[in-house]
């Protein structure tokens, strides 16, 4: 959980963080204990706010998206974790409905796809298995949202129940054309509508803190948007075509599309970008599940690294992976593969294989992963993508950073603020309470770190049609 103090000029003051437990209680569910993550923010908050002197005016929130949260309204506590957005326990629910012919009608009103990635199959099979708890959201004594929507009502007290259409799109429950909740979604999925939380814009205030909840302070909240979108709008990628990753625990590529939805028939999803006012603009998307978090099962689950920060100096320490090709399937397969089923595998091992070889390969399969996504908008969405705007914990790998530039061909630049999700949360907010008067205004604080230019003939050295033959080995797993 990170928190930042933004000023006027669009740099950061001051700096917060904590973690909190992922827990993992059978294979392929992660959640999240609610509490956790509340306590988690406003420690987060309390830490930056200790780190400098200015006073803060607005608040804004973002959120991974797709985790769904149940809570208590007027207690605000929750009576079961949440089931967090890498979770694959709805594949089965996912699986029957696709059998029963209804994905192409999802995709058409959603812009997604049938995948336990998104809220709306969560909440599905939260109503089959939990009955006794499904009957309080029935009766209203339990209500339901994203992490978004979960802090805000903490942060008010529980005086607001409200998301914005860029978490509402991710619901599998939301009318992408229309801007609103879908009945027929939700009686498909088997929400109630009464329980999801009311969709206001993205930008502008919708609540003020209760000062008893939220450190002694009473502000307005005033911008809202999922992470991926958030980061899109810290980037200033305010113009069609303007195109950012951020490089996470998973990856997501984001390109502004303008006010009109555009469909991708081959693995995108369509998406809100945000809405500030003047209707809603949308965004095509290339979800990647497993990047960083492919870095902390190095460090966690082999031992081979004791931190991400090591893997640039690691990887240097080889010229290439030693023709060893990891595939990062640890949750399924996204964008554009989207296969739940794929498991991860490493491929080309040999004795003089070292660890210094699979931290490049990991590396080498976060470029992989984007190029693949970014060539689908390219060749198959018909989008131009003349450079990448990188942000994220692992955009300041620079090893990394160039293997992209070489996988894709395009140079990829990266801004002097990185932490550009908290960062689009900031603009948002102060956009909504008059602290910047236009996007203009925002786009001018942009300011470029590093450029990485694309090596010659590194992209069709031969390397990323390896990978695409271990992605293929690794599919259908657990068919």
């Amino acid at each position: 959980m990170t928190a930042l103090v933004v000023g006027e000029d669009g740099g950061v003051l001051a700096r917060g963080y904590r973690e909190f437990a992922q827990l993992f209680p059978r294979p392929g569910w992660v959640e999240h204990e609610p509490d956790d993550i509340w306590t988690a923010t406003v420690a987060a908050c309390r830490e930056a706010l200790a780190r400098t002197d200015a006073a803060p005016t607005c608040i804004g929130i973002t959120d991974q998206r797709e985790t769904a949260v149940v809570w208590d309204p007027r207690t605000l506590h929750s009576p079961r974790p949440a089931i967090v957005w890498q979770d694959r326990r709805t594949t089965a629910i996912c699986d029957r409905l696709r059998s029963d012919g209804v994905e192409e009608r999802v995709a058409m009103l959603t812009g997604l796809r049938l995948d336990p990635y998104f809220t709306g199959t969560k909440f599905a099979w939260l109503a089959a298995e939990e009955p006794q708890l499904w009957s309080r959201v029935r009766d209203g004594s339990l209500v339901l949202g994203t992490v978004d929507s979960y802090v805000i009502a903490r942060l008010t007290g529980g005086a607001a129940h409200v998301t914005d259409p860029s978490n509402a799109s991710r619901t599998l429950l939301f009318d992408l054309e229309k801007g609103t909740w879908s009945d027929e979604l939700c009686e498909l999925f088997d929400v109630p509508r009464a329980s999801l939380p009311e969709v206001v814009p993205s930008s502008g205030v919708v609540g003020t803190t209760d000062p008893d909840a939220f450190l002694g302070l009473s502000l307005p909240v005033a911008g809202i948007a999922g992470d991926q979108q958030a980061a899109l709008f810290g980037q200033a990628c305010y113009s069609p075509g303007d195109t950012k990753c951020t490089y996470g625990t998973g990856s997501f590529v984001l390109t502004n599309t303008g006010s009109t939805p555009v469909r991708s028939e081959a693995g995108l999803l369509s998406t809100v970008a945000w809405d500030i006012g003047n209707g809603l603009v949308y965004a095509l998307e290339g979800s990647i599940f497993v990047t960083g978090a492919a870095v902390q099962w190095l460090r966690d689950g082999l031992g081979l690294i004791d931190s991400a920060a090591e893997t640039e100096g690691l990887a240097r320490t080889v010229p290439d992976s030693g023709d060893v090709v990891f595939v990062p399937a640890l949750t399924g397969l996204g964008a554009p593969h989207w296969d739940p089923h794929a498991r991860g595998a490493v491929l080309g091992i040999t004795r003089g294989t070292t660890r210094a070889h699979l931290v490049r390969a990991t590396l080498e399969a976060i470029a992989f992963q984007v190029r693949d996504v970014v060539e689908v908008m390219v060749s198959e969405a018909g989008l131009s993508v003349p450079e990448l705007s990188a942000d994220g914990g692992a955009s300041a790998n620079g090893l990394l950073m160039q293997l992209q530039a070489d996988e894709l061909g395009v140079p990829v630049r990266r801004p002097v603020v990185a932490e550009t999700t908290a960062l689009g949360a900031a603009f948002l907010a102060g956009l909504g309470t008059g602290v910047w008067g236009s996007t203009d205004e925002l786009a001018a604080t942009w300011t470029l770190d590093a450029r990485w230019e694309p090596t010659p003939g590194r992209r069709e050295d031969g390397r990323h049609d390896r990978w695409r033959d271990a992605v293929q080995r690794a599919g259908g797993w657990t068919r």
